[in-house]
């Protein structure tokens, strides 16, 4: 038998996160258990490491923390009342140098079972260049991951619809 008590989302406020914010909820409710929806906002101050001391000192102290309330804004939008509710949602707001790094860092400290996350499906070229935040995540991660892709597959209904099903 399959538990599932701990489900990890992680959101870039994308339409695949959409998607895989929808995956998450379903399995949070079929398993009954809590839904972790994890965004990382990246270090600005990382970027700056082996650059001119002076680009990074021109840099205003306040802007990591504008990047971190208006994340905290998007992800309080992202996980509703009835997420809290009906599943326990817990928001999740880390700032790191990596998100994959932080996600699966994230997944191994909470206990996770599952971590959903959606993926982009870019180009050769795109990948080679930026690399690929799921793909690491499914190569390191201690649980494990399921990928989606937006727009999702007919099976998960939208979560307006599955409230009407219910009642």
């Amino acid at each position: 038998m399959i538990a599932i008590k701990d489900v990890l989302v992680a959101t870039d406020f994308s339409p695949a996160s959409e998607t895989a914010l929808a995956y998450g909820r379903e399995l949070a409710r079929h398993f009954g258990g809590t839904l972790h929806v994890l965004h990382v906002v990246e270090n600005v101050y990382a970027y700056m490491v082996g650059t001119d001391a002076a680009i990074g000192a021109m840099i205003p102290s306040t802007l990591q923390q504008e990047l971190e309330k208006a994340a905290q804004r998007q992800l309080d939008a992202a996980v509703g009342d009835d997420d809290r509710r009906e599943l326990n949602a817990k928001p999740v707001l880390l700032t790191g140098s990596g998100a994959a790094v932080e996600i699966v860092a994230f997944a191994r400290e909470a206990g996770i079972d599952i971590i959903v996350l959606g993926t982009t499906g870019r180009g050769p070229m795109s990948h080679l260049l930026m690399g690929n935040v799921a793909e690491k995540v499914v190569r390191t991660a201690p649980c494990p991951v399921l990928t989606v892709r937006h727009p999702e597959h007919e099976f998960v209904l939208p979560d307006a619809l599955q409230r009407i099903v219910r009642s």
